[in-house]
């Protein structure tokens, strides 16, 4: 890992108020490394063992999920995707995009859209997700 990464992880871990395990920072440094949300599985395969046994990983995201250090950002055939929360705030996600072609999913955090009013009557919004498809630079490039 990074010098710098290994710094931002200890940070992040420290305002957390969470322990300083070899684990938890191997996870946050994947996600800092990752850019974009990640799954579980995909995290384990980016980590070195003991820190790549997914029980550990799974472990690892329940706890950072419960400290609000990552949040589930979407979820893509059955399958979480994970990203640090520091682009979002409580009740906001900020917008990513699928490309409908290559599968690739990219965050949008310059991207802000303004919350829901309301979803109807008797309907009470706790959180916002926005999922945009289409295609990625790289693929609209080549059906142009």
């Amino acid at each position: 890992m990074k010098t710098r990464t290994k710094e931002r992880a200890l940070e992040l871990l420290g305002s957390a108020g969470l322990r300083r395990t070899g684990p938890r920072l191997a996870v946050l440094g994947a996600l800092l490394a990752a850019r974009k949300p990640q799954t579980a599985d995909q995290i384990a395969a980016k980590l070195s063992p003991p820190a790549a046994d997914r029980v550990t990983v799974y472990r690892t995201l329940e706890t950072f999920l419960e400290a609000g250090l990552v949040h589930k950002a979407f979820l893509d055939e059955r399958t979480w995707h994970f990203e640090l929360a520091h682009n979002c705030t409580e009740s906001q996600c900020h917008p990513h995009f699928t490309c409908t072609n290559c599968g690739d999913t990219s965050c949008l955090t310059d991207i802000s859209l303004p919350m829901a009013k309301s979803a109807g009557k008797g309907f009470i919004i706790h959180r916002q997700r926005v999922q945009l498809e289409g295609l990625c630079p790289k693929c609209s490039v080549n059906t142009a």
